[in-house]
């Protein structure tokens, strides 16, 4: 990936915008590993003093990950999340609750506001999200699936809480990812319930299925 040769004022500055853009445009995506110092010296035209620091910048906000002997990685795609990342870190059961309590009121908003376009989008990432999961590639049903209830939130139309659920998708994500990868059973969770509800527009059914799931496995995790 290019980046455009800097000018020779604020040079840190600079080099850590064009690298946050470079993350939150999926240039570099989050797990991948960014170009080597030597790579970016060259493609920005600045010492590496200037990269270190620009690294180090976005590695403290939690953008990046500095692995000793292997590289560094993409994090999280804004500071907001790379913070959650931080705090929720192997505390799955403080993410769900998290979930639980934005993606309650997304769906009973979403089944108050949702348009007609957005419910035909919605039925049609469930359907590929069960598609994925049915035939067991998990790796992109769990994007999927977390595209759904980011989804779901949008429809909402409280632009808040999206800008809010937006940004836990990376740890939305990962919650899926541990709960999938260790209860292989809960990749076959239904949503059609959850949809069906914000196809009806009854609010509080809508409410009582995104919770009901996210309530389960949270009742698994007391049983540990």
């Amino acid at each position: 990936m290019p980046l455009a040769t800097t000018r020779r004022s604020g040079l840190v500055d600079q080099v850590i915008e064009q690298m946050r853009s470079a993350i939150t445009t999926a240039e570099w995506k989050v797990g991948e590993r960014i170009p080597t110092e030597p790579e970016l010296v060259t493609a920005l035209g600045v010492g590496r003093n200037t990269v270190r620091e620009a690294v180090r910048a976005l590695s403290h906000a939690g953008l990046l990950e500095v692995r000793q002997g292997d590289g560094t990685f993409v994090r999280a795609t804004s500071e907001f999340s790379g913070a959650v990342r931080r705090l929720a870190g192997t505390e799955l059961r403080d993410v769900l609750q998290v979930r639980r309590t934005l993606e309650v009121e997304g769906a009973r908003l979403a089944a108050a506001h949702r348009t007609d376009d957005e419910l035909s989008a919605l039925t049609r990432l469930l359907d590929a999200r069960d598609k994925s999961m049915a035939a067991k590639d998990y790796g992109i049903g769990i994007d999927q699936d977390a595209e759904f209830h980011l989804a779901v939130v949008r429809c909402s139309h409280n632009t808040l809480l999206a800008e809010l659920y937006q940004g836990l998708t990376e740890v939305v994500r990962a919650s899926v990812a541990s709960t999938v990868s260790t209860k292989p059973n809960m990749a076959t969770i239904d949503h059609q319930g959850l949809l069906t509800a914000i196809r009806d527009r009854d609010t509080e059914r809508a409410a009582a299925e995104a919770g009901g799931f996210l309530n389960e496995l949270l009742a698994e995790l007391d049983e540990e």
